[in-house]
């Protein structure tokens, strides 16, 4: 039995959507174009169009590389977004007490639940079609439907202080 206090963590790492690897490759050669277009043609206007396409491409491959990390401690679930393995941000906080349900993303507890309209957050690894399917579904506040990839560990941890809410099919 987990105690109160516990405290798990778990790592998933995120596909990048097709979409913003796409717009990165075209953004890169963009860049490419408009700076050898500078030394030719453009000039000054290509090298500044050069360094618009730069930027867009940074910001695009930071995109590019994310993992998301869950937390249990103290019963709250902590979700940290980490973009290219280097820069954390906490992008939210749960409180077990404030969950309805929390079940395998298919399960049939789920079913109540399924025709109220929740603002959808997904902070799973988002690869489609997997079998069997790792996500996990919680309901938060009767507000939220957040979707995540917890390990058999974290859902035990979680189990353990509110076993009436925390469903493992």
């Amino acid at each position: 039995m987990v105690s109160d206090n516990s405290y798990v963590e778990c790592l998933v790492e995120s596909k990048a959507s097709p979409l913003v690897k796409a717009l990165s490759l075209v953004c890169l050669v963009l860049a490419v174009i408009f700076f050898l277009s500078s030394l030719f043609a453009l000039g000054i206007v290509g090298l500044i169009l050069c360094v618009a396409a730069g930027v867009a491409y940074y910001f695009l491959s930071l995109n590019a590389n994310i993992e998301f990390e869950y937390q249990y401690c103290d019963r709250e679930i902590t979700v940290d977004k980490i973009l290219n393995k280097s820069r954390r941000k906490n992008v939210a906080k749960y409180e077990v007490d404030k969950l309805e349900v929390l079940a395998p993303s298919r399960s049939y507890h789920l079913d109540e639940y399924k025709n109220k309209s929740y603002k959808e957050i997904d902070y799973s690894a988002r690869e489609k079609g997997r079998q069997p399917d790792p996500t996990y579904t919680f309901i938060y506040d009767g507000k939220e439907r957040v979707v995540f990839e917890p390990t058999t560990e974290f859902v035990n941890a979680v189990k353990s202080v509110a076993p009436r809410k925390v469903f493992m099919d």
